[in-house]
C-alpha cells in the first residue's frame, strides 16, 4: 500500500443538515474529482416528501403534532442507520433556516463517537459554538470539507 492511499477501501460519509442548496453536490463532485474512495448517504432532501412521509405511509392525523411525530420517526430510521454506518458525518448549517435537525444529527454522531465536520458561514460561529466544539473540523466552504477528506483519506 502506498503512503498516499488509506488502508480503508472506501469511506462512508453522511451529509446531514440543510437541504435548500447544492452543498452536497459540491462535496460529492469535489471528492469524485479528487478520486477519493467515498460513498455518500444523506437524509431525504425532498422537503415536502420528508415532512409528509408519516401521514402518506401510516395515515392522516387530525393533530399536526402527531403528523410531524410520525414523519420524524420514519425519517429517524434512515438518519440513525446512516449515521451509525458513517466513518465521518458532515453537518451543514445554512443561512436561511434554523436546522434543529442538523444540531440533533451532530449530537447523535458525537454520542456515537463518529468524527464530525461542521460546515457553516462565519456569522453562525457564536450560535453554533457548542456544535463546533464537538466537531473535529469546522469549515466555511464545501471545498474545505473536500480538502479535509482528501487529507484524512490520502494522508496529503
Amino acid at each position: 500500500m502506498s503512503n498516499t492511499q488509506s488502508a480503508k477501501t472506501s469511506w462512508n460519509i453522511y451529509l446531514a443538515g440543510e437541504i435548500h442548496s447544492d452543498w452536497r453536490q459540491q462535496i460529492e463532485s469535489g471528492c469524485h474529482d479528487a478520486g477519493l474512495p467515498v460513498i455518500f448517504s444523506a437524509p431525504v432532501t425532498d422537503h415536502a416528501a420528508s415532512d409528509a412521509c408519516g401521514v402518506d405511509i401510516l395515515g392522516d392525523e387530525d393533530n399536526p403534532f402527531w403528523a410531524d411525530h410520525k414523519g420524524a420517526k420514519i425519517n429517524a430510521i434512515r438518519t440513525h442507520t446512516h449515521i451509525k454506518q458513517a466513518d465521518v458525518v458532515v453537518v451543514r448549517f445554512g443561512e436561511q433556516y434554523r436546522q434543529w435537525n442538523a444540531a440533533f444529527d451532530a449530537g447523535y454522531a458525537a454520542a456515537l463517537g463518529t468524527p464530525i465536520i461542521v460546515l457553516h458561514p462565519d456569522e453562525h460561529r457564536h450560535a453554533l459554538k457548542e456544535v463546533d466544539a464537538a466537531a473535529l473540523a469546522v469549515a466555511t466552504t464545501p471545498e474545505q470539507v473536500v480538502e479535509v477528506l482528501r487529507y484524512v483519506i490520502n494522508h496529503k
